[in-house]
């Protein structure tokens, strides 16, 4: 894997711990931010892997970001045409589920906090999952979630919150969705803190002053949240070679 594009929405959201590997590893990384006006390379041929990261806004924005809909149709390109690897974290995630077919809803609950994804049986057989427990901690802070992916048979659930079915699922074997935020570093919660939408979520589920009581609860998971970032990202290298 020598060459990866990464599309990212906010500045602050980039992939984080697994970007800081990357760079160790040498890897080329051309990163796109998109809410800042820079375009998506015509030539996606060039590139091993796509990274696509979250972001405060939401998949159906498009008035109010109309780039959203040149990057959905450059996702298709690489995902169902050129089905080249592609990693996609929360809005990421979202944007994935959307241009194999799914729908972006609003999630019937919040998901704010150090939570729980339950993985299924299968991801036992799946090249990025396959070492991982059946159960783990991350980060979740989202309010959208992707639905309706049942009937599209090149889809694979692969694990679950109680609240968001699909907190990881895979097209075909070569694109994953994560739902939920693993890549992150000790300075992440503090940082996306400073996003009024972000803020905003926060408070209004876990009350006023909760950052720094979300921050300390990041930080107590953040060596299982790295390593398991380690192992995803070393099957996932694997996969794009």
């Amino acid at each position: 894997m020598k060459n990866v594009i990464v599309l990212q929405h906010i500045k602050i959201e980039d992939p984080g711990y697994i970007k800081d590997l990357m760079i160790k590893d040498k890897v080329n990384l051309t990163t796109v931010e998109l809410d800042e006006g820079e375009k998506i390379p015509s030539n996606l041929k060039q590139f091993d892997a796509m990274f696509c990261m979250g972001g405060p806004m939401d998949t159906w924005m498009e008035k109010d970001h109309p780039w959203l809909v040149d990057e959905k149709k450059r996702i298709k390109e690489f995902v169902t045409e050129l089905k080249k690897p592609y990693l996609g974290f929360c809005l990421g995630c979202q944007l994935l589920g959307e241009v194999i077919g799914g729908i972006v809803t609003k999630s019937k609950k919040s998901e704010i906090g150090m939570l729980d994804i339950n993985f299924h049986e299968v991801k036992n057989k799946d090249n990025l999952f396959n070492s991982f427990p059946k159960q783990i901690k991350s980060l979740q802070w989202h309010s959208y979630e992707v639905q309706n992916l049942e009937n599209n048979e090149n889809v694979t659930l692969i694990a679950s919150s109680d609240v968001t079915k699909y907190q990881i699922f895979k097209y075909q074997n070569h694109a994953y969705g994560i739902q939920f935020h693993i890549e992150i570093k000790d300075t992440t919660v503090n940082e996306w803190g400073c996003v009024p939408e972000y803020k905003s979520a926060l408070e209004k589920q876990l009350g006023y002053g909760a950052l720094d009581k979300f921050d300390k609860s990041a930080k107590d998971n953040m060596a299982d949240m790295n390593k398991y970032s380690r192992v995803l990202y070393r099957n996932f290298k694997k996969l794009a070679e």
